[in-house]
């Protein structure tokens, strides 16, 4: 199955940001894409300050082999750099750390 746009993360409370001043950070957005030959079953993000992953932004849906999604994480967060761990179809996984998804625009997933 194509996915168009996946949203997935926290949500933003603007009466927070106002009460307190502060100016809310923008969402994360970057182009997945799967340059392996198997379908990606699940997907995670998590800050790299962060000791767990969090959850699978894919869902209940699959990203093809060959096929590009958008992303966007709209969490709240002012951060750049995450660790990302990719779950395919046939069981592996491939875990990335300290990828800077602002600077980079993309992720291509490679077994």
């Amino acid at each position: 199955m194509r996915l168009s746009t996946i949203l997935r993360g926290g949500i933003v409370v603007a009466c927070t940001a106002f009460a307190s001043g502060t100016a809310l950070a923008e969402d994360l957005a970057f182009t997945l894409k799967n340059a392996t030959g198997v379908a990606v079953t699940e997907f995670y993000l998590s800050p790299s300050n962060v000791n767990n992953w969090e959850e699978n932004l894919l869902g209940n849906d699959t990203l093809s082999a060959g096929d590009s999604i958008q992303v966007t994480v709209a969490d709240g967060r002012a951060t750049c750099v995450y660790d990302i761990k990719t779950v395919f179809k046939d069981g592996s996984n491939v875990d990335d750390r300290a990828i800077n998804l602002c600077e980079l625009g993309s992720y291509t997933v490679h077994e």
